[in-house]
């Protein structure tokens, strides 16, 4: 059997079997584990156990239960509130004030969880109900809440990014370091398309300033310090120890992991079952992510010994579209498996083919890897395997329907290509920051 046959079947396996219901992890290691005893034999099960050992002893991935406790005791802690409350008193008198402290909160409160869902249902709970009452534009509210949340994806630090760096062989202090602009311009965008569109059209936003509440400036002093402060200096500090060489990715993620119980014992949300359920949510999620990795890690073992790699990248670059043309192909592809496939899945199929390929036709490895956790911010927001807007319908309020979701994230799917254009013509501003850091 040719190898380019060999390399069809096994790619539509796995594309079967995902969509017959089975788990990413489960469908990976399995079509692998068929190819492999086909045309490989019994002892591709030593390969497996290499693999295995691989991946359990990697150092970088230790950082994934780390940042995932952080998040969730950031979560229980219950600081989104908080945030919120603060932003909405500094933001509540400009028309859309409300949809912008929403992008703003989500933007510093993904930044402190890293997980999209948490952001989403978090924020949804708290803002949709006050957004409601003002009588906004429910699409514009939608989408507020969605293309917020889905920067926690982006702005490190992401466990989304600690799950590439090591299936693209990039460093993940680059990538953390390299993804805080991008998320910070992507919010900047979102704040600035809210306020224009409500500044043009008052009534998809009104102010929120004649609710008859009023505060001094030193009771806004107050609040940032007490709500925001914290947060901010959290997220500066696990980035400021990786920019700095002060500390590896893991060793930040510890801090960042210890800071935020420090925080939660502040605000005297700190007790035993809120760290007994912390722990339980964070060994489940990081062994999904194991698991998916463990498997990711067989399948593509197996796919690169049977030679399906090279015809994979022989068959990209023969694609008569240019460096650029392929590289919008690839991004295409990746958009449109967002629609069926969730993030990591994408992450574990796509990025050891594609990475090979970018760094063939000259592109930086670290530019791609960036360019194409933006793009994977799609997959969140395009139907029908849409999570962000998942999540919104379950805990929105009942008038608000599924319909004014879809058309409220559609503005934000137009902003991040543009944003995509902006990083393609001026590729330094997603590299400055790792380069300053001495990691590229």
């Amino acid at each position: 059997m040719s190898v380019e046959l060999i390399t069809v079947l096994m790619l539509t396996s796995l594309i079967l079997v995902i969509m017959m219901g089975f788990p990413i992890g489960f469908s990976l290691a399995g079509v692998a584990t068929v190819f492999g005893l086909i045309f490989v034999g019994p002892h591709i099960a030593s390969t497996f156990m290499l693999r295995m050992h691989v991946t359990l002893s990697n150092y970088t991935l230790i950082a994934i239960p780390l940042f995932v406790f952080m998040g969730i005791v950031i979560e229980k802690s219950g600081l989104a509130g908080r945030l919120y409350d603060a932003i909405y008193v500094l933001t509540g008198r400009l028309k859309g004030g409300l949809a912008i402290a929403t992008v703003l909160t989500c933007a510093i409160f993904a930044a402190a969880t890293g997980v999209v869902g948490a952001t989403v249902v978090t924020m949804g709970i708290i803002s949709m109900p006050a957004m409601m009452k003002y009588r906004y534009d429910k699409p514009m509210a939608s989408g507020a809440v969605c293309a917020g949340g889905a920067l926690g994806i982006l702005i490190p630090p992401s466990i989304l990014i600690l799950v590439y760096a090591p299936v693209a062989n990039v460093s993940v202090g680059a990538l953390l370091i390299g993804a805080f602009v991008p998320g910070m311009i992507l919010a900047l965008l979102y704040v600035l398309y809210i306020g224009i569109r409500c500044f043009i059209n008052p009534e998809m936003g009104p102010s929120a300033a004649d609710g008859g509440v009023h505060y001094t400036f030193w009771q806004k002093s107050r609040m940032f310090c007490v709500s925001v402060l914290p947060v901010l200096t959290l997220i500066l500090a696990v980035l400021g120890t990786i920019f700095f060489g002060l500390a590896a990715p893991t060793e930040a993620a510890a801090i960042g992991a210890f800071a935020a119980v420090l925080l939660a014992l502040g605000y005297r949300k700190l007790t035993a079952a809120m760290l007994m359920e912390a722990a339980i949510r964070t060994a489940r999620t990081s062994a999904m992510v194991y698991l998916v990795v463990i498997g990711a890690s067989f399948f593509t073992s197996v796919f690169v010994r049977l030679g399906c790699g090279r015809v994979i990248e022989s068959s990209i670059m023969g694609l008569p579209f240019g460096p650029w043309g392929v590289l919008i192909v690839m991004w295409l592809i990746i958009i449109l498996m967002g629609c069926f496939l969730d993030w990591i899945g994408i992450i574990m199929i796509v990025v050891p083919l594609f990475t090979p390929v970018a760094v063939k036709l000259g592109f930086d490895p670290v530019w791609f890897s960036l360019m194409n956790i933006i793009v994977l911010q799609t997959s969140f927001l395009t139907p029908p395997f849409a999570l962000t807007i998942f999540y919104l319908k379950g805990i929105a309020p009942p008038e608000v329907t599924l319909a004014d979701i879809y058309k409220g994230v559609v503005p934000y799917l137009l902003l991040m290509l543009a944003a995509l254009l902006l990083f393609s013509l001026f590729p330094d501003i997603l590299l400055f920051m790792p380069r300053a850091a001495g990691l590229i």
